[in-house]
């Protein structure tokens, strides 16, 4: 009691005689079941001393003023509210609670914040099935589908946070209240939004919260309305997903492109805030002209390449080597490497700039188009082999085409592989350098002289030849002339009676004469005929024998005229089979 006493009197004359008044006025007022004034009068190792100006002082276990980390609230002369429990007890001293008193206030604020309609301030401390407890002086329940406005997969990071909540119900006997955040937020968001709905319009620039991000675009909050920012109108240049641009929780500037009164739908745009660099591309990058660049993106096609912020270029992939031939950009080029390129065309309309990669370096095809003049003669390995020709090795990347062609004069080809294999060392002379697409023209054939050439010199029209059948088609008869050239003689003409069948008259292997009567070097044809050779036959007979006659000097007018007669009978008869043919 003697400890007792100094801290009564520590606590000053002031204080004493302000505590006098109200010991006087509360022994009219104090009584039990209610919450009173009392003021910390003492402070022992297991209590704290209340004195509520009743006859005689209360003590209240020292645990309801000791926080979480184990400090003592109270001091002595501090002014508290109790609850009044009961008079004196079985010790002489009245029954009081802190805690009471501060559990009934709280109940009071609920009540008066769930009739009022308005938010209780609490903290979020824990989950619990189906939600999250809240302390708000009581422990609340907080549903799960409360705690926002749209469904949150990351619950967890609400633990810990304070925040204003609304009350949905409560039951003060049961101690039960049931707090919603997201009836406040949508609250919030409805007065918010009639806020911006007064000022949005066409052209107005806005701050906003990136709420959520999709393939497409990304989702921003205005405060209370959304809008959708469209991966096209997030940046001038060329970008592949919008979080590349933004990310969520992100405060963004914003204009208003289009505003949907009926439907509330806004569209946004971010790239419309800075000026189109698309607008001076054509001054700024002229072909032929070279520039740096970053590479971005690599796709099968081609390389895009960074020129400056919103301009890109595509380099083609058959615009990245003059030789080599490039099965992926990605062989040449890596995502973020610097490299020089030549514009090589520009077209602000489309947005679009072509360049090259190999434009930087010296053109191998136009120094081979000097170096190989037509007519020169090659030699290298063939490297491949397809069905229209072989490719023979000249110089490293550059290859030399043999048409399939222009591998033999006369050997029909069905394929080169009948002729080479890879590896193969041959000699072509050279046809021509076609720089623009990059083709080098062989020929082996030409290493030799035309075949059939020779054979029209030696066997010109209206000569005549021996030569062997080869082949007895229903339309006539092949006859070998020389190695390799090959004569028809239709059907007809193989006699100047009239023939229905040409194996009737002649096999394989059987020889036959015949005149050339006609030749036709670029298809490879030589006509031949029995039936004009007989028809020269008789006319040199004919001379012949009219020779005779007038050496002889036996002829006459009527002989003559007669065997004119029998010519002109012939040739009407020839004729007129023919046509029959």
């Amino acid at each position: 009691m003697a400890e007792q006493e100094q801290q009564k009197q520590g606590a000053g004359a002031d204080g004493a005689s302000e505590f006098e008044a109200m010991f006087e006025e509360s022994l009219r007022a104090v009584k039990p079941g209610g919450i009173v004034k009392g003021r910390v009068v003492g402070i022992t190792s297991t209590h704290v001393l209340i004195d509520v100006g009743y006859k005689s002082e209360g003590q209240i276990p020292i645990h309801e003023f000791t926080d979480r980390d184990g400090n003592v609230s109270a001091k002595v002369g501090d002014d508290v509210d109790v609850y009044f429990d009961s008079s004196e007890n079985e010790s002489g001293g009245i029954q009081l609670s802190r805690l009471r008193a501060e559990n009934l206030k709280v109940w009071d604020e609920i009540e008066k914040a769930f009739n009022e309609g308005q938010g209780i301030e609490g903290l979020i401390v824990g989950k619990v099935k189906g939600g999250f407890k809240v302390e708000i002086g009581i422990a609340a329940f907080l549903p799960g589908s409360h705690v926002d406005i749209r469904p949150n997969r990351n619950l967890d990071r609400f633990i810990g946070t304070r925040d204003r909540f609304a009350i949905i119900k409560f039951n003060r006997m049961r101690g039960n209240v049931v707090l919603s955040r997201r009836e406040l937020l949508e609250k919030e968001r409805g007065e918010l939004k009639q806020e911006i709905l007064k000022v949005l319009e066409e052209g107005v620039i806005l701050e906003g919260v990136i709420k959520n991000i999709t393939g497409y675009g990304a989702f921003v909050d205005l405060g209370g309305i959304d809008g959708i920012l469209h991966i096209s109108d997030m940046s001038w240049g060329r970008i592949s997903h919008p979080s590349e641009i933004v990310q969520v929780g992100e405060t963004v500037k914003v204009v208003v492109l289009k505003f949907d009164t009926e439907k509330e739908r806004i569209s946004l745009g971010m790239k419309q805030l800075t000026p189109d660099p698309w607008q001076t591309v054509a001054d700024k990058y002229r072909v032929g002209t070279r520039v740096q660049g970053k590479v971005i993106s690599i796709m099968d096609y081609g390389a895009f390449v960074e020129l400056e912020s919103g301009i890109e270029g595509l380099i083609h992939i058959s615009e990245m080597s003059w030789t080599r031939k490039v099965t992926h950009p990605s062989k040449l080029l890596q995502v973020n490497q610097q490299v020089e390129v030549v514009v090589l065309n520009v077209d602000p309309g489309h947005r679009r700039i072509s360049l090259g990669l190999k434009q930087v370096m010296a053109n191998p095809w136009e120094a081979a188009r000097d170096k190989y003049p037509v007519g020169t003669v090659v030699s290298g390995p063939v490297r491949n082999i397809t069905d229209f020709g072989i490719f023979v090795g000249i110089e490293e990347g550059i290859d030399g085409l043999v048409h399939i062609s222009d591998l033999h004069w006369t050997k029909k080809v069905k394929h080169p592989s009948e002729l080479y294999k890879k590896g193969d060392v041959v000699e072509a002379k050279v046809l021509g350098v076609n720089v623009e697409n990059e083709r080098f023209s062989l020929g082996i054939k030409q290493m030799t002289s035309d075949p059939w050439k020779a054979v029209a010199d030696k066997y010109p029209v209206g000569s005549k030849l021996k030569g062997q059948v080869t082949s007895v088609p229903d339309f006539g008869v092949f006859v070998r002339i020389d190695e390799g050239v090959e004569g028809l003689i239709h059907v007809s003409q193989l006699s100047t009676e009239r023939v229905d069948k040409p194996a009737s008259l002649y096999k394989v292997g059987d020889e036959v004469e015949a005149e050339v009567v006609s030749i036709d070097l670029n298809d490879r044809k030589i006509g031949l005929s029995v039936r004009a050779l007989r028809r020269s036959e008789e006319r040199q007979e004919m001379e012949n024998y009219l020779k005779k006659e007038k050496e002889g000097g036996r002829f006459s007018f009527e002989s003559l005229l007669g065997d004119e007669l029998r010519l002109d009978r012939d040739d009407e008869g020839g004729r007129g089979r023919k046509g029959r043919n």
